[in-house]
């Protein structure tokens, strides 16, 4: 895959830890694991929630509004609430790297969190806790797998296997934007009419074409097996310097791209929620042509906000086109195969 990464933001690490029992299938063994996004000191944060069934930790924390301002990592995991514990041993490890709010007798890190639910993938009791969200941090670097990888190892998109993607876009003022997410989708992230992305754009993007009638009715007649009990999570990064409030106008507009590529999103049943981090590196100076009675923020949240939609839209295809089979879900590639007209795109 060529579309980029969240760590093309600089100071941006990402890392997983998961476990994957290879010959386990739907409802046993272990299928779940963490993603950790951890960030350069300073770098401020928001959150938007659109889903009516959220798992989440110090989100509150992020509301502009609340006093401390600053992220020192993200994390998303598998495990529905249980999973939540994974963000203990992120806070761990960060307290033994001396980040966090600085208290008298230590500091406190400050590590949001969401969780997909992926319980019945695996075994039921069988979910990240502390060490997931240690080892995913301790492993972070610039480099980022996709796929059946951390918290994309339990994931489901519809019907087929979900995954972890990553993209990134440079816009011409120089502000990088990218995005991480964690696809577990009651929606389908492909027309189940034709078996080809909703947004005719990927098709030629990611080299899909027409698969044929047999198997687009195949992958339609599986909707019986949908489960509504989905969420998909992720983190928008970029390197402006905005605020926190501009973060959260940012966290607000990359929704759009779950909805330009996940049918539905934002049900009652999910937990669609999506982070943004901005690390404040690249000062753009204020569009003189913008009225005063506008915040000078606004020109530049707009063409961030446009970038973390796109950016997250093309992570959401990342994902679910690199994703590789676990517990017997199948992937795109496997009822679908007859998509894959150019498999030098993927």
């Amino acid at each position: 895959m060529t579309a980029g990464s969240i760590t093309d933001v600089g100071g941006i690490r990402v890392g997983h830890h998961d476990r994957l029992d290879g010959d386990a299938g739907l409802g046993s063994g272990w299928a779940t694991g963490t993603t950790v996004v951890l960030t350069p000191p300073g770098t401020v944060g928001a959150v938007d929630c659109r889903g009516g069934a959220p798992g989440t930790r110090e989100t509150d924390l992020l509301d502009p509004s609340n006093s401390v301002r600053h992220v020192d990592a993200v994390v998303l995991t598998g495990g529905s609430a249980y999973g939540l514990a994974a963000a203990d041993g992120v806070m761990t490890w960060l307290e033994q790297q001396g980040r966090g709010v600085a208290m008298d007798g230590g500091v406190v890190p400050i590590v949001p969190a969401a969780v997909i639910f992926d319980l019945p993938v695996g075994g039921w009791a069988c979910r990240p806790d502390a060490e997931f969200g240690r080892a995913a941090a301790a492993s972070a670097g610039v480099d980022v797998a996709v796929g059946t990888v951390g918290a994309g190892v339990g994931a489901r998109a519809g019907v087929l296997k979900g995954g972890v993607g990553t993209a990134s876009i440079t816009l011409e003022s120089g502000v990088t934007v990218g995005a991480i997410v964690v696809v577990n989708s009651a929606g389908e992230a492909f027309d189940t009419t034709t078996g080809l992305p909703w947004m005719s754009e990927y098709e030629r993007e990611f080299g899909l074409t027409a698969p044929p009638a047999d198997q687009i009715a195949a992958y339609a007649g599986r909707h019986q097996e949908l489960s509504p009990l989905n969420t998909t999570i992720a983190v928008v990064a970029t390197d402006a310097a905005i605020s926190p409030a501009g973060c959260r106008r940012v966290a607000v507009a990359a929704h759009d791209g779950l909805a330009r590529t996940l049918r539905p999103c934002h049900t009652p049943l999910d937990g669609d929620t999506v982070f943004t981090l901005a690390t404040g590196a690249v000062e753009v100076p204020p569009d003189p042509t913008t009225p005063a009675s506008m915040s000078p923020e606004v020109p530049l949240l707009t063409a961030i906000g446009a970038a973390a939609a796109d950016c997250l839209a093309r992570a959401v295809m990342v994902g679910v086109l690199a994703a590789q089979p676990a517990a017997g879900i199948p992937t795109y590639r496997d009822l679908l195969p007859g998509a894959f007209g150019r498999e030098e795109a993927l």
